[in-house]
């Protein structure tokens, strides 16, 4: 069982708690709070994550208002594991740019793989505003995407950050999946095949490679103790060993299949002149 199920169901278990020591049934208390029955035991089993409102209610009916402090930091414990979208986003993007800001700013190393999009450190302002806005309408989150952008060009400054060690792999179809305008595409292209010139850690990991792991997904592994991977509905974060672990050796395992240096930088021409239909020159 995963640290976030744990965590899940504890809450769980303390809102059953409350409510057999108000002496409620389920029924009872869905029927006061205006939910339908289920609600109650798909909270209390860990099988539903509760909202904030949800828990500040259930205290309230169960004449625990003075629990609502120690509900409210566990669900703040579970959502470091697992937090929708809409949830992660509502305070807007500029304040989810700064979460990742302080989150890097903490680490020394960092290793990022990247299945279908080119990671934020390494992303044009055109390229991450249509990510961003792709975000926003999906989850009808806050709009306020040039100040996610802003931010978002702000973390770049840890690629340059000697102190720190970052690893960044894409696999081959990133390059290749149109997220934006052709015209955006080509920049975002120009920009990599700039940052792999300069000698940053890059890797591409090219379709032909004969893989020993499946790169089911993008993830980004913090040191050595924490992984977030995004989700379409979700974002994980995995701090127990256990779940860490595969991940690291998946890292490692695609890192030896990697293209890098001309290779690498090869793979990102080649998928510069598929998106504009120029053949290779000289210049290149």
């Amino acid at each position: 069982m995963t640290d976030y199920q744990t965590a899940r169901i504890s809450l769980g278990v303390r809102l059953r708690e409350l409510r057999e020591g108000a002496g409620l049934s389920g029924r009872e208390l869905a029927a006061r709070a205006g939910w339908h029955p289920s609600k109650v035991s798909r909270l209390e089993h860990g099988n539903q994550t509760a909202m904030a409102d949800d828990l500040h209610r259930w205290a309230r009916l169960c004449g625990s208002d003075d629990a609502v402090q120690g509900l409210v930091s566990q669900l703040g414990s579970l959502e470091t594991h697992y937090t929708n979208w809409r949830r992660r986003l509502s305070a807007g993007n500029r304040a989810r740019q700064q979460n990742a800001v302080d989150l890097e700013n903490r680490v020394r190393a960092l290793r990022i793989f990247e299945s279908v999009c080119v990671p934020g450190l390494l992303q044009t302002p055109d390229y991450a505003r249509a990510m961003i806005r792709r975000a926003v309408e999906l989850h009808g989150t806050p709009a306020d995407v040039e100040e996610g952008v802003r931010k978002r060009m702000e973390r770049r400054a840890i690629l340059d950050e000697p102190r720190k060690k970052t690893w960044i792999l894409l696999w081959e179809p990133a390059l290749h999946t149109r997220h934006a305008s052709p015209k955006v595409q080509v920049e975002q292209l120009i920009h990599l095949a700039e940052c792999i010139h300069r000698g940053r850690s890059i890797g591409i990991v090219p379709l032909s490679a004969q893989l020993t792991a499946s790169p089911m997904h993008g993830f980004w592994i913090y040191d050595d103790d924490r992984v977030i991977v995004e989700t379409v509905g979700a974002e994980l974060c995995l701090t127990d060993d256990a779940a860490i672990q595969p991940y690291q050796r998946v890292f490692a395992d695609l890192f030896r299949s990697a293209a890098h240096g001309p290779s690498a930088l090869e793979l990102v021409q080649r998928a510069r002149r598929r998106l504009t239909g120029h053949q290779r020159s000289d210049t290149e």
